[in-house]
This record gives structure tokens, C-alpha cells and sequence, in this order.
């Protein structure tokens, strides 16, 4: 299967860390950690994150919802 670039169901704030760290096969966590810390020492990843929060597309795969199993 070929991995695609998207952002991650398994949001904390937007999916953009999450994705990025599915599609590198990376710790999210780890990620986010690193993400904060740049954030915190330059404030340039603020930028970039935005840029990708609006060009990345959502995860094609549905997150649960408990809505779509309750009786009409």
C-alpha cells in the first residue's frame, strides 16, 4: 500500500503531528514533543503548521462514531 501524506484521526490539535508521524513511521509523541520544543525555542514551526493544517487533506479512513450504530 502506498502511504499517504494526511492528517491523523488521532488528533490532539488538528492531526498535522499525527499524520506526519504516520506517514514517517514515527513515535507521535515523539513528534509533538519535538514540535512544541521547536515552537517553543523559534516559534517558526507555528507557521508551518498552519500552512499544513489547511493543505493537508483529512484521513480518508472514517474515525468511530458512535452515532452512525444508534437506532434512528
Amino acid at each position: 500500500m502506498d502511504p499517504k501524506l494526511h492528517k491523523s484521526n488521532d488528533r490532539v490539535f488538528g492531526g498535522v503531528c499525527g499524520g506526519i508521524a504516520e506517514y514517517l513511521e514515527w513515535e507521535k509523541r515523539m513528534l509533538r514533543i519535538l514540535t512544541v520544543a521547536a515552537v517553543l525555542f523559534t516559534g517558526f514551526p507555528v507557521l508551518v503548521y498552519v500552512v499544513l493544517y489547511f493543505a493537508m487533506p483529512d484521513d480518508p479512513r472514517k474515525p468511530f462514531d458512535l452515532n452512525d450504530y444508534r437506532s434512528q
